[in-house]
């Protein structure tokens, strides 16, 4: 992977869909895609390429989660997930283990760590979601997941009856689709 951000050996070649060029390349796949809260798919497809998913966004509350992330590079982070702002930790999720070697050791080389409190404030943040989870239909309430949906189809209504009164601005229509963690059909709300 550090091979890959050597910037002598890589240089930014523009936006997937345009490019055209033979020989290896990095393929960003942002899904859904912020700002526009559209999934993306990688538009490349060739050989020699490494794609890296961002699914920053790919959770419940925000967009129907219609099938696996089954990608060779994924990434995912606390933030976007729970709501905490600011909260820099974040994790891979990669199939080919000597890319997992090389992206720990730029890791090492050019990151002074995270720090302890960060690490145990997110651990317990991530153990107070699989918690929810698991007692879901118990007398604690909605899972957080089944919370903050409900949460951001009470905001996306609010939202979108204000941009309906006015002419000054529009909302982008999603297609309902398929969530396989909820078992039903969903609108996404990005």
């Amino acid at each position: 992977m550090t091979d890959h951000l050597k910037s002598g050996l890589y240089k930014w070649a523009g936006d997937a869909d345009s490019y055209e060029k033979d020989g290896p390349y990095i393929e960003l796949v942002t899904s859904p895609n912020n700002p526009d809260g559209h999934v993306r798919k990688s538009k490349v497809n060739r050989s020699q390429g490494l794609l890296v998913h961002d699914l920053a966004y790919y959770w419940p509350q925000y967009t129907p989660i219609s099938s696996p992330a089954d990608h060779d590079l994924t990434l995912f982070t606390v933030s976007k997930s729970t709501g905490h702002a600011g909260m820099r930790i974040g994790w891979a999720l990669v199939k080919d283990k000597e890319v997992a070697k090389k992206m720990t050791k730029f890791i090492e080389l050019n990151t002074i760590g995270v720090s302890k409190d960060s690490q145990l404030r997110a651990a317990k943040v991530l153990r107070a979601v699989s918690d929810s989870c698991e007692q879901e239909n118990s007398q604690e309430g909605d899972s957080f997941f089944k919370f903050s949906h409900k949460l951001m189809t009470n905001r996306w209504n609010q939202l979108r009856e204000v941009v309906q009164h006015s002419q000054l601005f529009s909302l982008p229509q999603f297609s309902p689709a398929f969530c396989n963690f909820f078992n039903q059909v969903l609108e996404p709300q990005p």
